[in-house]
């Protein structure tokens, strides 16, 4: 029997956490812990721009993680540090170098967790599809679906070897506000918010400069996207349900956003695995749209 699309988009992006703890020793193969930490911005003056603020994942990585894994460092090494905005995605040189650091080539497969929501790892995935790499894969259920299972951790830092990485751009991966602009009144392009339903709303929750949704845009929210009792992502029938009960199907591009282009990009994953092809992450997202009183937003 023939494999749908999502079929293959599942066995090529996701791995199990049996399947790693069989192949985890294999020469080839890069394991990466992606975890930052986020809590309330207890800041009041701060908070009305930044609702949260970020913390690498580093020392809980230095006291246990998978065998033989390694420590991605968003926040130092793959984020802007010259925009005004939190990890907006890094230039081309400043990637592969910390890529090639980190021991990834372009013979390497690469398999991603987090320790908090599966979102981190997803950022770090989208990115590396974005620089034209495609041998990555996120652990299903990620951490806590291992510690669970009581697989082996370890504190002893991995030993992969510096390699040199080259990227090769895939354009679209990325948009800023004028293309979301452009796309809030075309039919073709269906915008959507992985923020909670509350935020959606603008009735609750944390506020990214003003309250409500970039308008017109709909709303699925990245909590929906797993299982809540093992944090695995949805089998492809009730994943694909999601999606379409806003009608992504229509589209013939979608572009999500959430607060910073983290949740986003867990979402954009998701509906690669489904096979939609034609995806974007504003990586901006909330926290510059929301912050500038020239672009439109709507509220229940």
């Amino acid at each position: 029997m023939k494999k749908t699309q999502a079929e293959q988009n599942y066995a090529a992006y996701l791995v199990e956490t049996d399947w790693l703890a069989q192949h985890r020793d294999e020469f080839d193969l890069r394991i990466f812990d992606c975890t930052v930490n986020t809590e309330l911005n207890k800041d009041p003056e701060q908070a009305r721009q930044f609702p949260f603020t970020f913390e690498s994942g580093r020392a809980h990585f230095d006291e246990e993680h998978i065998p033989g894994a390694g420590f991605i460092d968003i926040l130092g090494d793959l984020s802007d540090k010259s925009a005004p905005i939190p990890m907006m995605m890094p230039s081309e040189k400043q990637f592969t170098d910390a890529i090639s650091r980190y021991g990834i080539d372009n013979n390497s497969r690469v398999v991603l967790y987090s320790t908090a929501e599966p979102n981190w790892a997803a950022r770090v995935w989208w990115m590396l599809r974005a620089f034209g790499f495609d041998n990555v894969a996120i652990l299903n259920g990620g951490w806590s679906k291992w510690i669970a299972e009581g697989r082996p951790v370890s504190n002893q830092a991995c030993g992969y070897t510096p390699a040199q990485f080259t990227a090769r751009l895939r354009p679209g991966g990325f948009v800023g506000k004028d293309d979301v602009l452009g796309a809030i009144h075309d039919d073709a392009v269906r915008i959507i918010n992985a923020l909670p339903p509350v935020i959606h709303a603008g009735t609750d929750g944390p506020v990214f400069g003003r309250k409500g949704r970039i308008a017109g845009s709909v709303n699925v929210p990245y909590m929906a996207l797993h299982d809540p009792d093992t944090g695995r992502y949805l089998q492809p029938e009730q994943l694909g349900e999601k999606f379409d009960s806003v009608r992504a199907g229509d589209a013939e591009r979608v572009i999500t956003y959430c607060g910073g282009g983290i949740a986003s990009a867990n979402s954009a994953f998701a509906l690669t695995l489904l096979g939609y092809d034609n995806v974007a992450v504003y990586d901006g997202s909330m926290l510059e749209w929301g912050n500038d009183a020239s672009l439109p937003m709507e509220r229940d």
